[in-house]
């Protein structure tokens, strides 16, 4: 098992592996009907391959099955997962219908509950020892309505997966406070798989997750809520779960209420979900999912900052934030408000455009990313203090398949490299701050120096340039999200050092290699040069 600073490997293991397997799985999609057709109810209008899903939790359980035990509870998290992955892919490639899902759903949360022995115990409002005779059935219950929670949070691309990545976040760092490192793991190994997914679900997306990701991750969701609030830290308010689980609890909630009320099938799906209806009052793709990201991102940071409040106070918080959500939607409906009727030009941005004719203000602070960028990357990777071991594995095989892929790949820029480049990125940012090189130590100004010069360079860059692929996303503003929340609550760095600075210099590095990326026209740049350096000399100092 591994404990604090290498808390980053899971991440960067099942991100990699995610984003090496979406492009095959994209390819033979076609092949077993895992296609997502256009219909009334759906948003897009191209069938898309739904294999994310699979790509997901291949990388989050590889990576927990190098660095977890097989006790019975992740014997029964991984027998559960294998269950709602067979049923997920059948279902996604002959539609299955609603109760063939549950009882595939049924039987996952059974092996969990029973083989793995983890049930609810105690329950808000000072109910501290709830009898199995009840306690297993509420568990059952509420396992299975978190996987139908997030699985009908699906609707909007990057919709299911951001909401859960907040929510993994939260719990991991709630986990890491309580000193346990198995829970830890779970959690930010689904997290690099979400992570890499992501980065080809975000709108338009180029894949959806399918009901075998949305499923695992409601029960990785329910597992660990359950486990952290009835095992590892039985001292936090039992009430903590609502919050942590956030809006998919009640979003489905509110979708029952109105299909009963006008007499439709509970399980028939329908249009009337939270992010339908933020479409319906004219937010765009992407505003809708930055609202709904805003509203989770609120209610996992209350989690863990309410965490040891009174049960009363924490529900009395949660229902006041959700019905003042769906009032605001019910009032805005009722009134036919619409978001963009009457949007105007303001004068700042007519002026700001004007600049826009200027190409040296995009193509100098462009320069200067692709120099001072690989110049640190490398710099860093020669001369930070002694290296881990285990991260010297694992630099070693990006090494090896960065070099495969630069050396006979045929595309200018493949998802393999963009992967690695990134995780090269944050190693390096790791280790300017974990293992600090002698000369920073004694000029830390230069630093923040670096990183200032960096966030001009990026934010003028983006600006001025006239290609959409630069532009910003909802998932840079999830990750935002993410990073701010930590910083926020963070009291016991969950790196064992300060994670504040490290996350916010690896968002910048990492954005900073986005743009390069997505400017380049050949595959041996010299940011794809010096990745693989730093990479080789992290192998091979941390080898020796």
């Amino acid at each position: 098992m591994i404990v604090g600073a290498n808390y980053l490997l899971p991440v960067c293991i099942a991100l990699t592996i995610c984003m090496a397997l979406i492009p095959l799985l994209v390819r033979v999609a076609p092949r077993f009907g895992l296609m997502d057709r256009p219909d009334p109810r759906k948003v897009h209008t191209t069938p898309v391959p739904r294999v994310g899903g699979l790509a997901i939790v291949i990388g989050g359980l590889v990576a927990i099955l190098i660095w977890l035990p097989l006790d019975r509870l992740t014997q029964s998290y991984l027998a559960g997962a294998a269950v709602l992955v067979a049923v997920g892919v059948w279902d996604d490639i002959k539609e299955l219908g609603h109760y063939a899902k549950f009882a595939g759903q049924l039987i996952a949360v059974l092996i969990v509950v029973l083989y793995g022995d983890l049930y609810i115990t105690r329950l808000p409002f000072g109910w501290e020892a709830v009898p199995a005779g009840f306690g297993i059935p509420f568990t059952i219950f509420a396992m299975v309505g978190m996987i139908n929670a997030i699985n009908h949070s699906d609707g909007l691309d990057g919709l299911a997966g951001g909401e859960s990545m907040l929510s993994l976040v939260a719990i991991a760092y709630l986990a890491h406070l309580a000193g346990h490192a198995g829970a830890v793991i779970i959690a930010l190994a689904m997290v690099g798989g979400v992570l890499g997914f992501l980065r080809f679900n975000t709108f338009p997306a180029r894949i959806f997750m399918g009901d075998a990701g949305s499923q695992v991750l409601g029960l990785t969701l329910g597992i660990l809520a359950v486990f952290l609030t009835q095992k590892i830290n039985p001292a936090l308010s039992a009430a903590v779960p609502a919050l942590l689980l956030g809006l998919p609890i009640s979003d489905i909630l509110a979708v029952f209420y109105l299909r009963i009320r006008h007499g439709m099938n509970w399980f028939r799906a329908s249009k009337n979900h939270i992010h339908h209806r933020l479409l319906a009052r004219g937010f765009a793709h992407h505003e809708s999912v930055v609202v709904i990201y805003s509203i989770q991102a609120l209610l996992v940071v209350l989690a863990v900052v309410l965490r040891y409040e009174s049960d009363g106070l924490i529900l009395g918080l949660y229902v006041a934030i959700v019905c003042a959500v769906f009032l605001a939607l019910t009032v805005a409906e009722r009134r036919d408000w619409h978001a963009h009727r009457h949007r105007q030009t303001s004068v700042f941005f007519r002026a700001v455009s004007a600049v826009k004719d200027h190409r040296r203000f995009a193509t100098w602070p462009l320069a200067g990313l692709r120099c001072i960028i690989p110049g640190f990357m490398v710099s860093i990777s020669a001369t930070a203090g002694e290296l881990p071991y285990d991260m010297g594995v694992v630099a070693t095989v990006l090494f090896v398949v960065l070099l495969l892929d630069l050396s006979f790949g045929n595309r200018a820029t493949s998802i393999i490299v963009r992967g690695i480049v990134y995780v090269s990125a944050v190693f390096t940012v790791y280790l300017g701050i974990a293992h600090t090189p002698e000369l920073l130590r004694e000029h830390e100004w230069w630093m923040t120096a670096f990183f200032g010069a960096i966030i001009v360079a990026i934010a003028v860059t983006v600006r001025f340039d006239d290609r959409e692929i630069l532009k910003p996303t909802p998932l840079d503003y999830l990750i935002v999200c993410a990073v701010i929340g930590v910083v926020i609550v963070d009291t016991k760095g969950l790196l064992n050092g300060d994670f504040g600075v490290m996350a916010v210099q690896a968002i910048v590095l990492v954005y900073g290699c986005e743009v390069l990326l997505s400017t380049a026209r050949r595959r041996w740049t010299v940011l794809n040069i010096a990745s693989l350096i730093s990479m080789g000399l992290v192998s091979a100092r941390g080898l020796m």
